[in-house]
């Protein structure tokens, strides 16, 4: 493994050597330049989204595209990639999906414009292309009554407060996984979000913390019913610490694993999709206590700015995107206040 990782190396630095000579650059293949551009450009992204792109470089773009010349990459080339990629797939791939093939384009797109800006090209080929539409799947929020039904389900599990602290929050899974005790403040009643556990895509990848999604910390106030979850936990974990008694890492995590080590994305998730399993709700997902959690805030009233806050979006717009569906009940409600509103005005 360590040769190949070498090898690779080497073909970098030889590609860099080579393309710094003015004959040697009107030959650059796209294979060529994409070695270039992700050893020397993809430095400023985490390492968690660089793995993804090179990914979709050495699975797709290289294979496909590699051996072409860089400036011999046309908007019809491109498109014709895309389309093969969507469609029919080739021999060592399934035909991937609106999303994925979006993602690739991502890459490539980017790699282009970074040759424009180096001068190797004049436009890049990759703008004119017409991508595949994604259908964004419809979020499963929990209705009032399987709020009710989540909470009695979880009760007296070992992860019973991860999950309903999850509901009354609306952290991702890793904000929850990377939380440490200082992040909580009693006195006040606030949860600082100030990072997440990630785990390394690579094959036997180990867990690590990483900033937010956003790369940015945020504030959130929490009911004093959420504060006496985290009492609950603390107390649990107070308990867990002296059973492990010289085997504790005190991480400081406020969710751990038995000897006080990181919790496991996996075992967080099996146990919760047994749970829902048996609720009936086989297709619900981990992220969908984070819908529960934004829903709930809208159906009580909360504005959409501080929701926005709360979820760590990047905008108000995108919250509104996202959540801006209506339930019935929240329309009846809307028909209800006209109709109080019409009495008013209307016997004046």
């Amino acid at each position: 493994m360590k040769e190949a990782e070498q090898a690779v190396a080497d073909e970098i630095v030889f590609a860099v050597q080579d393309i710094s000579q003015p004959q040697a650059a009107a030959s650059m293949t796209l294979a060529d330049w994409m070695l270039i551009w992700q050893s020397e450009y993809l430095t400023a992204v985490k390492e968690s989204t660089a793995y993804l792109y090179r990914r979709d470089i050495e699975l797709y773009i290289i294979p496909l595209l590699g051996d072409y010349k860089l400036t011999e990459i046309s908007p019809m080339l491109v498109q014709s990639f895309y389309n093969r990629l969507l469609n029919a797939g080739d021999d060592r791939t399934k035909p991937l999906a609106p999303k994925t093939v979006r993602c690739i384009h991502g890459v490539l797109h980017e790699a282009m414009n970074q040759a424009v800006a180096n001068g190797e090209l004049e436009k890049n080929p990759t703008e004119s292309c017409k991508l595949p539409k994604v259908i964004k799947k419809e979020i499963q929020p929990l209705e009032d009554y399987q709020v009710t039904e989540f909470l009695d389900a979880v009760e007296g599990h070992v992860h019973e407060y991860l999950y309903k602290i999850a509901l009354f929050t609306g952290l991702r899974q890793g904000e929850l996984l990377g939380l440490t005790w200082d992040c909580i403040d009693f006195s006040k009643g606030t949860l600082t979000v100030k990072q997440q556990v990630r785990k390394a895509q690579s094959k036997g990848g180990e867990y690590y913390f990483s900033s937010t999604k956003s790369s940015r910390s945020r504030t959130l106030s929490i009911a004093p019913s959420v504060l006496r979850l985290f009492r609950y936990q603390k107390q649990k974990q107070t308990y867990m610490a002296a059973k492990a008694g010289d085997s504790w890492l005190d991480q400081k995590l406020v969710f751990t694993n038995a000897t006080g080590g990181i919790l496991s994305y996996r075992t967080v998730y099996d146990c919760f999709k047994r749970i829902v399993r048996q609720m009936g709700l086989p297709q619900m997902r981990f992220h969908d206590l984070r819908h529960s959690y934004a829903v709930i805030s809208i159906k009580s009233g909360d504005d959409i700015k501080t929701i926005q806050s709360n979820l760590g979006h990047s905008s108000a717009a995108f919250t509104l995107d996202v959540y801006g569906h209506c339930t019935e009940e929240m329309k009846k409600a809307s028909a209800n206040r006209m109709e109080s509103y019409m009495k008013v005005v209307m016997n004046q």
